[in-house]
């Protein structure tokens, strides 16, 4: 399926059926507890897709869900919480101190750099930001462990002199190679044109990288509509394969001008993560049991929902 369709309104099941396949460099868009793209996430683990490399930036509780269910091989992240919850990622945690889950680690504003340089087609970006830290003195995954991943990047960075300022080192950042980028707006059109208020984070720069890229949406408009005010879009819908309505997708995350994340979600969730027994109960109670995210939404209940919205207390 090309981006250059007109009507590209899928449910989540048929998108992430066409677009994301084992073994995929796969990256996540929002920012820790907020606009994670969590309904797409469950649909990943539900369709039980494996060995796959994520691109994390400020991860949330989403990606420390894929990483205990199995789906995840590699993860290059700058950090991995629920913050004000749970301050490191458990299963992230339990994975990475049991040596079962490949990890490498940048500086958050690194790692935002890349994603631009992949955006804008390039190979590296020469940075100065991990320059003296344990960040470039350490790798957490080798030289002869990327050797063996045909998705990995051979090196983790190559420091070279600054060729226009003699004596100036400079950090050689590889541009990460994305194949699906997963993001969640407020609004989206059957042609694939986006809308995100508020803070747009690392959102644009992976869905332009992208070989192939999922929006879910709470709102799903016409064409003819998102279009009346072309300024305000996001993303234009040649960046976009696939458009899922997805009303509270972000759930347990926050959606900006929308509604607040959920506190008695998060909470469960760091009770449940704590274990591989309560993770894999929680995973059958908010994954495996709901064939989908109506079911998903249907289990929590309009009341709570509702009352996560701006404005209602």
């Amino acid at each position: 399926m090309e981006k250059n369709g007109h009507d590209k309104v899928m449910s989540a099941r048929e998108a992430v059926s066409a677009f994301v396949r084992d073994g995929d460099c796969v990256a996540f868009g929002g920012f820790v507890t907020n606009r994670r793209p969590y309904a797409l996430t469950r649909e990943i683990i539900r369709q039980r897709k494996r060995n796959l490399y994520v691109e994390g930036g400020p991860s949330g509780g989403d990606i420390d869900m894929l990483v205990g269910a199995g789906c995840v091989t590699a993860i290059m992240v700058s950090y991995i919480a629920n913050s004000g919850f749970t301050p490191v990622g458990r299963r992230f945690r339990a994975e990475v101190e049991a040596g079962t889950l490949l990890c490498e680690d940048f500086s958050l504003d690194v790692q935002t750099v890349a994603y631009h340089g992949a955006a804008l087609g390039l190979p590296y970006v020469p940075v100065k930001n991990m320059l003296g830290s344990d960040l470039a003195a350490r790798w957490g995954i080798s030289k002869e462990e990327r050797a063996k991943h045909p998705k990995l990047p051979r090196e983790k960075f190559v420091l070279q002199e600054d060729p226009f300022t003699p004596g100036s080192i400079v950090c050689c950042v590889p541009a990460p190679r994305i194949d699906v980028a997963c993001i969640h707006a407020h609004t989206a059109a059957p042609d694939g044109a986006c809308r995100i208020l508020g803070p747009q984070f690392q959102d644009v720069d992976i869905a332009v990288a992208a070989e192939h890229t999922i929006v879910s949406c709470e709102n799903l408009v016409s064409d003819e509509e998102i279009r009346r005010n072309p300024e305000c879009n996001t993303l234009p819908g040649l960046c976009v394969d696939a458009v899922v309505h997805a009303p509270h997708g972000a759930h347990p995350a926050q959606c900006f001008g929308i509604y607040d994340y959920d506190t008695d979600f998060f909470r469960e969730y760091d009770r449940a993560s704590r274990t591989g027994e309560d993770f894999e109960r929680f995973l059958e109670k908010y994954v495996f049991a709901c064939p989908g995210h109506e079911s998903y939404l249907a289990g929590l209940g309009a009341a709570r929902l509702s009352a996560l919205r701006f404005g209602i207390h």
